[in-house]
């Protein structure tokens, strides 16, 4: 990168960087206006205190397995091309974090405080590195093997697989070793309601996260002469697609409302910057539709308790964007090309097969180690004891 454009690239990612992180306040929100009002507290710390771990397994571990960048092997990376390596750092930090803010959602009201710290630092500094450093990185071959057989490189500009469906296959793991919350379930199977506790907050999170969203996407170019127009609109049609999508399909329910736009947007992450706006819209409207379907067949049929609906919403879409991007993506539909969907198909793949394990590996041995769910008197009271000051605080 050339001296003279590397401050401007440098303030380009740290906005990129301050935008994705405030996206974190849009997961916050999203999580205390679903959960049961009890459990809000819990929520807003858990997703603090995530974000605080995940920055240092990622500092210290993570960042070095995806890029084998250090930061204390030496002072001259500090100052050098204006500390464009720190923001670059800082905003893919803020990706990876979104992973423990993705299974915070689908693990609430039952997951006990300190599993999930040491669960969070364990995926953060390991599991995602790795596939990250495949995806973005071409660690061992895997890029170039595809470029070889099938004419392409898996692409995923912002994420669609690499962040979103990774942290959601990681979080159905987890849902399903923990088990239902209480009640949620009768002895007949049949489901018992827990309505969102805050609406008004539950859409404040989803616009948050939707408007941070265009920092997640356009500043995944890392630099100033990267910009694309074409990564802005497409994110705008996908939310637009979504949205209406899960109007229609989930029949004016303004939960799954508010959450069309965020999978229009997970699916879009991957193939933005290659797909016409069209094909944006499409994908979009698959993905606003796919969650709803998935959402109550995993609630009302399956019953898998998964509270946020992470699973549909990130793990789903997220590798539907992978695949759309291999569909949409390609210049037969509108797209710009440079893209195999057979590549699509496998990246995708390992992406999900590496979170699945990873997770089994994680939650599994936590599970036998120290427990990873609360105790009933916990999760009647509404907290985990290791916050429940806190909790009694705020109630009083």
């Amino acid at each position: 990168m050339e001296a003279l454009v590397s401050a401007n690239d440098v303030l380009f990612v740290l906005l990129g960087a301050i935008m994705v992180l405030a996206m974190h306040a849009g997961f916050a929100f999203l999580e205390v206006g679903t959960v049961r009002s009890k459990n809000q507290v819990n929520a807003l710390v858990k997703i603090m205190v995530d974000f605080s771990i995940s920055t240092i397994a990622y500092f210290f571990i993570g960042y070095s397995i995806a890029y084998g960048v250090s930061f204390y092997s030496g002072a001259e990376i500090l100052a050098a091309k204006n500390g464009f390596d720190l923001v670059k750092f800082f905003f893919l930090l803020t990706f990876a974090a979104a992973i423990p803010a993705i299974v915070s959602g689908g693990i609430a009201e039952r997951a006990k405080f300190n599993p999930q710290v040491a669960a969070t630092f364990l995926i953060v500094g390991f599991v995602y590195p790795f596939f990250e450093g495949i995806a973005w990185n071409s660690h061992f071959g895997f890029q170039d093997w595809l470029l070889t057989s099938f004419g392409a490189k898996f692409h995923d500009f912002a994420g669609s697989v690499v962040v979103h469906a990774m942290g959601g296959w990681i979080a159905l793991i987890a849902v399903v070793l923990l088990g239902a919350r209480a009640g949620r379930y009768g002895k007949d199977g049949r489901l018992h309601a827990y309505p969102p506790s805050n609406i008004p907050f539950l859409a404040l999170g989803a616009w948050i996260l939707t408007v941070g969203w265009f920092g997640f996407n356009v500043m995944s170019a890392q630099a100033v002469q990267g910009i694309s127009g074409l990564v802005a609109v497409n994110s705008l049609m996908a939310l637009v697609g979504g949205t209406l999508a899960a109007l229609l399909v989930g029949k004016n329910d303004p939960g799954f409302v508010h959450n069309g736009p965020l999978a229009g947007l997970v699916a879009i992450c991957a193939g933005s910057d290659v797909m016409h706006p069209l094909g944006a819209l499409a994908t979009g409207l698959v993905a606003g539709g796919l969650f709803v379907w998935a959402f109550n067949l995993t609630q009302n049929r399956l019953k898998i308790d998964d509270v946020l609906g992470v699973w549909p919403l990130h793990g789903l879409c997220g590798a539907w964007g992978g695949l759309a991007a291999g569909i949409f993506g390609a210049k037969t539909l509108g797209g710009i090309g440079g893209v195999s969907f057979i590549s699509q198909l496998i990246g995708t793949g390992l992406g999900v097969t590496i979170a699945v394990l990873g997770s089994f590996v994680v939650y599994g041995s936590l599970k036998k180690i120290s427990g990873i769910r609360m105790s009933a008197e916990q999760e009647f009271d509404g907290a985990d004891l290791s916050i429940h000051r806190i909790s009694a605080t705020a109630d009083d």
